[in-house]
């Protein structure tokens, strides 16, 4: 049974690439900062027919069942944290059991908010942005890479247009995106066993999305469901390394 480590996954991208990895067969290793949001989105994953068991040092209580007929021996563990922090980083790869084939750096931050001029912006809250959306990745990955290279598995960086597009508001995000991006590159070039992936889902109605537009409907976003198949191929296919669009990895129709 291959095994996914999902980070950020309580909501949002990151709890629907999780459904979408569960219902391809992977072993889920999930976290999130809020431990009840969590907690809750490991029941759903259970009970929509995924995961059906829980490896010991999860938090949320087993619940099997589900309109899906489970896989049996698969697993959901959660473990809340948050990234930066260097324990909680150990802690998820420690929950992995010595087996990852699938590493993805989903969890981050927007940064100040509302979006401010680079001019204006703080330098703390800059800091924090690099801090959760480059730095903790690539620690994370550190750790995870002698797993990864064992399984001949995968590292799966979710990244942003913001990253190589110039929006007005958006420097602190896109800058800490592009960085994020160059070191997948240098990743790649480095790991030849392993596969690595910066993936751009495109403008989707999150939370996140929402604080950069406070106050304003986002609505006409697609939800984040829409592009799981798009990564799911990307993974199950194991397309060559390097940067992909979801809106260009739409399943081909037999």
């Amino acid at each position: 049974m291959s095994t996914a480590l999902i980070t950020g996954a309580s909501r949002g991208l990151g709890r629907a690439l999780a459904a979408g990895l569960a219902r391809a067969g992977f072993d889920l290793v999930i976290d999130a900062r809020d431990a009840a949001a969590l907690d809750a989105a490991a029941g759903a994953l259970r009970a929509s027919g995924g995961p059906a068991a829980q490896r010991p040092g999860g938090t949320a209580a087993q619940r099997p069942g589900g309109t899906a007929a489970p896989r049996p021996g698969s697993s959901v563990t959660a473990v809340p944290g948050d990234v930066t922090d260097p324990a909680h980083r150990a802690a998820l790869v420690a929950a992995c059991a010595g087996r990852l084939d699938l590493l993805v750096n989903n969890a981050g931050t927007l940064g100040a908010s509302p979006l401010p001029a680079l001019a204006d912006y703080p330098a703390d809250e800059l800091r924090a942005a690099f801090e959760a959306n480059v730095i903790a990745p690539i620690a994370l990955t550190q750790l995870a890479l002698p797993l990864l290279r064992a399984s001949g598995g995968a590292v799966l960086n979710i990244t942003s247009d913001a990253a190589v597009e110039a929006y007005a508001g958006w420097g602190g995000y896109g800058a800490a995106k592009a960085a994020l991006e160059q070191a997948s590159n240098v990743l790649a070039a480095e790991e030849l066993g392993v596969r690595v992936w910066w993936a751009d889902p495109g403008d989707l109605r999150t939370d996140m999305h929402q604080l950069a537009f406070p106050g304003e409907d986002i609505s006409d976003r697609p939800e984040p469901a829409s592009v799981v198949p798009a990564f799911v191929r990307l993974v199950s296919e194991r397309l060559p390394s390097g940067r992909y669009r979801a809106a260009h990895l739409a399943p081909v129709s037999s």
